[in-house]
């Protein structure tokens, strides 16, 4: 039995019939083919997952697509606008905030969250703030470096130094 859903992805009107298990990330990857969103322990537990629905990070693991009927879900490949790459995904190129790039989607969708709700976060701050994403290659460090950047306002300040 398939279950008619409309949401809005990304800006863009969606309509789908879903099969009322099929989880939200199941939906964006397989029938949407927004393959940014990763799968990657499918139990909450990594935040590969995560996406923004109206307006707020979720796993999309953890949640049915039928919940999201009516919403507005932003995935990764939403926050790039005009082939423009959003502040924070710059940050994280710019501090190499990823070495595989497994977690790196979900990641930055939680760090935009974070800013958005904490401006002014501490690096103390920044840390709980992604204690829900789990990144088993860098460490951090660099991830947070490329937030407090990004938070700085001043992404692509060292690029435009290097070239000049």
């Amino acid at each position: 039995m398939s279950v008619p859903i409309s949401l809005t992805v990304n800006g863009k009107a969606v309509t789908a019939n879903v099969d009322p298990r099929t989880l939200l990330v199941q939906l964006i990857r397989e029938q949407l083919q927004l393959t940014g969103t990763h799968v990657g322990c499918d139990t909450a537990q990594c935040g590969a997952c995560t996406v923004h629905l109206n307006g707020r990070a979720v796993k999309a693991c953890s949640m049915l697509a039928v919940q999201a009927q009516g919403a507005e879900v932003t995935t990764i490949e939403g926050l790039t606008k005009d082939g423009e790459l959003h502040p924070m995904q710059a940050a994280f190129r710019e501090c190499h905030g990823l070495q595989c790039g497994f977690c790196t989607p979900g990641m930055v969708m939680s760090a935009v969250n974070l800013l958005k709700d904490h401006p002014a976060a501490s690096e103390a701050e920044i840390r709980e703030g992604l204690e829900g994403n789990i990144c088993r290659c860098t460490g951090y460090h660099n991830i947070v470096r490329a937030i407090q950047l990004c938070q700085s306002g001043k992404v692509g300040a060292s690029a435009a130094g290097a070239r000049a």
